[in-house]
């Protein structure tokens, strides 16, 4: 359903079935939960000052080489909202590695 980059590729995805008032089943597929990492997990790479400009997509091109990965980036500096990241500036950033799969 995701690539296996994406945030959710470890996820279990469910299945349901909802009853129409046609009288047909309809099969829904949701995601489970996903919470964000402990702290402390990855290996921390660098810390990055926020200038105006910085983009997270951006950010994560240059230091982990796929601009699709800026969640990585969320979710080390346990962001909910990965824009509120450079909203501002003159502040650090965490770059962490990401984590093995294996």
């Amino acid at each position: 359903m995701f690539e296996a980059t994406s945030r959710y590729a470890s996820l279990a995805v469910k299945t349901q079935q909802q009853l129409q008032s046609d009288g047909q089943l309809r099969s829904i597929r949701s995601v489970e939960r996903r919470f964000l990492p402990p702290v402390g997990t990855g290996t921390p790479v660098m810390e990055h000052l926020v200038v105006q400009g910085d983009r997270l997509d951006n950010l994560a091109a240059r230091y982990l080489g796929d601009p699709t990965q800026f969640w990585r980036i969320a979710d080390a500096n346990e962001c909910f909202r990965p824009e509120e990241l450079t909203a501002e500036t003159a502040h650090a950033i965490v770059i962490l590695l990401p984590q093995s799969t294996s």
